[in-house]
Formats: C-alpha cells, structure tokens, sequence
C-alpha cells in the first residue's frame, strides 16, 4: 500500500509540470487532456492559490510552492515509513 502512495507522490510533480506548461499554449486547458489534468492538478493547487495570490494578476507561484510542498511531504513521509514503521514489521 505505502509503495502506491509512494509512486503517485513521485509522479504527481511530473504531471504538475506539463499542466502548467499548457498554460503556454492558448486553448490547450479547453482539450480533453487539459481538462483531465485540470480535474487532477486543481484541487491541490487551489490550497496554495488563497495563500499566495497570482502576483499581479498574471504570475501564478503556487505550482511551485505545491511541487516544493509535495517532495517535501514525500520525503518526510519516505523517512517516517522507513525508519520508524517498517522496523516494526521486520
């Protein structure tokens, strides 16, 4: 089970990166893709979005506090798991 929760904490970045690079290209969020990765990304973003505002209405900085909060949290989460769960189990 950790190992899942673990593989989708490794990937989510990724898919962070490439739906806020279809920001560059008009019209890309209306696709099917743009959409799908709207309905996966946008729930983790929006925590970010009421804490740090779009700087001047244009630069949006909470993909990159999310990505940063997201390896974070993997990271502490993997030393949690590692070092004091599966010593149990062994």
């Amino acid at each position: 089970m950790a190992h899942y929760v673990f593989l989708v904490l490794d990937y989510f970045p990724y898919v962070l990166f490439v739906y806020i690079l279809l920001s560059w290209f008009p019209g890309a969020y209306e696709t099917t893709f743009g959409r799908f990765l709207a309905k996966i990304c946008e729930p983790v973003l929006a925590p970010f979005r009421k804490i740090i505002p779009p700087i001047g209405g244009v630069l949006d900085l909470s993909p990159i506090i999310a990505f940063f909060a997201i390896r974070m949290a993997t990271f502490g989460l993997q030393y949690l798991v590692y070092n004091y769960i599966l010593p149990f189990f062994i």
